[in-house]
């Protein structure tokens, strides 16, 4: 239980978005838990946030980021926003299972916010127990620091817990606390939430935060709140496309779950390929097919207008935010054509490029090839003699003609190819077993998939079952939010 004494951290820590007025967040503590255990535990993120004072003791970490016993300098909240919730807006959402508990700052001055998620009730919890089972929490360590490992923008897995106590979902389920870090916690929610109050001097608080925090550079420019918006803009085309060019469906695009900072947040429903369906749809949830695959960057430019919508408040003119909402899809086209040219060795550019690529996704869906091993195959086609079979038939004879015209070798071609198209990513039925396994307490699968997940990029030959697509009774062909 909660110790009447709060230790103190030693490490410089700060609350800044505590210090904004207080509409912007609730005030609340972690609800005790009755035996928490330490379960993961990432050391080399600590190290690199600064986090060396924290003591490396599995009881007393277990304690800390379980939220049984948190240290003087925190002082957790919860944060405050709306949403659109597949295109329905909801006026109040906020964090209803998840308390902020602050920033590490590090010497370099950069700022991440430290939050537990599953911690107990909040104002915001709207009848639901605040809690989250262990699944959901495996789920979201094992996908985001695989996504940081495949170089994505995304929040970390700081340490995971499980709390000794049982929660009600479908069935009964261990319970478990996950400790995230991010840049911010700045969602399109949040300026909606503002907005929709007509709150124009919490918004103008918010958007001033939002700059300082994270484009500072725009507060020098002629149309500050323009260049914000701007700058959102870019880093959310730069975002989407990589996860398409990994094959990547994050399932549940609302506005409350893009982050600002162009980060991936909430790893819920989310799924990576295994066929190529441009259309496909993991989450339980989307039963339209808004999230697909394919629908992600236009839901992308969607959830940026709706922030536009927000910050027009502010009294700069409409067409100013227009002209940079239009600049979405030049934007996300140029970074989704240079990871697709990446991942097929494309290094010169020539004017049939762009028509190559939608040959090769189109070969991938008629055939309903595996999308990350066809790329390393593909990779394998380079060592094979002019006369062998092509393995992916007109396709392979056209690109082989055209790397041809490249000057580089096959050798040096290959290794560059290697290195952008990962042997490992985590799959919907290993994600899957290492959740099942870990609910009768068997952390081993766990442990081991996070292992080979850290080299996405090497072969790990005595891991080679984990680069294989599902079998047939193995495949998951729905995931789900776990609230």
């Amino acid at each position: 239980m909660e110790s009447a004494t709060r230790p103190a951290l030693n490490v410089n820590f700060d609350n800044t978005y505590a210090r904004l007025p207080e509409r912007f967040y609730t005030r609340i503590r972690p609800a005790v838990v009755p035996g928490p255990r330490l379960i993961a535990w990432n050391q080399t993120l600590a190290e690199q946030l600064g986090l060396s004072a924290v003591p490396n003791d599995e009881e007393q970490l277990a304690r800390l980021f379980s939220g049984n016993q948190l240290p003087k300098e925190m002082d957790p909240i919860a944060l405050a926003y709306a949403g659109h919730q597949f295109g329905r807006f909801v006026p109040q959402l906020g964090d209803g299972r998840a308390v902020l508990l602050g920033e590490v700052v590090r010497v370099d001055g950069q700022r991440f916010d430290l939050q537990l998620k599953g911690s107990g009730q909040t104002p915001f919890s709207r009848r639901g127990d605040g809690k989250s089972s262990l699944g959901p929490v495996i789920r979201e360590y094992i996908l985001s620091e695989a996504m940081h490992r495949l170089g994505v923008p995304t929040t970390r897995a700081l340490a995971a817990v499980s709390t000794g106590e049982t929660v009600i979902r479908e069935t009964l389920q261990p319970g478990g606390v996950f400790t995230r870090v991010a840049s911010s916690h700045l969602r399109i929610g949040t300026f909606e939430y503002f907005a929709a109050r007509g709150d124009r001097d919490a918004l103008q608080a918010l958007a001033d935060y939002a700059m300082q925090r994270h484009f500072p550079e725009v507060r020098d420019a002629a149309k500050p709140m323009v260049a914000f918006f701007a700058r959102v803009v870019e880093v959310q085309a730069a975002l989407v496309a990589h996860w398409m060019a990994l094959g990547f469906i994050h399932g549940v695009m609302n506005t409350d779950n893009t982050s600002i900072s162009g980060e991936t947040i909430d790893y819920g429903p989310c799924a990576f390929l295994d066929e190529f369906d441009f259309y496909k749809v993991f989450s339980s949830i989307d039963q339209g097919g808004r999230y697909a695959y394919g629908r992600q960057a236009g839901i992308a430019q969607w959830n940026l207008a709706r922030l536009a919508e927000c910050l027009l408040l502010l009294g700069e003119p409409q067409q100013h935010f227009e002209n940079e909402l239009e600049r979405f899809q030049a934007l996300f086209d140029h970074h989704y054509s240079q990871h697709m040219r990446e991942k097929l060795g494309l290094v010169t550019s020539e004017p049939d490029d762009t028509e190559l690529i939608e040959e090769w996704l189109q070969h991938l869906q008629d055939h309903q090839l595996d999308y990350t091993q066809s790329f390393r195959q593909l990779c394998a086609c380079l060592d094979k003699p002019v006369d062998a079979p092509m393995r992916f038939g007109r396709f392979e004879t056209k690109w082989k003609q055209r790397i041809a015209r490249q000057p580089e070798s096959s050798t040096c071609l290959r290794l560059r190819m290697e290195a952008v198209n990962p042997c490992f990513i985590p799959r919907n039925h290993q994600v899957e077993g290492a959740i099942q396994a870990a609910i009768k307490d068997d952390l081993s699968v766990f442990h081991e998939l996070n292992r080979v997940l850290q080299e996405p990029f090497s072969e790990q030959p005595e891991f080679a079952a984990y680069a294989e697509p599902p079998r047939p009774f193995e495949r998951v062909e729905q995931t789900f939010c776990g609230t």
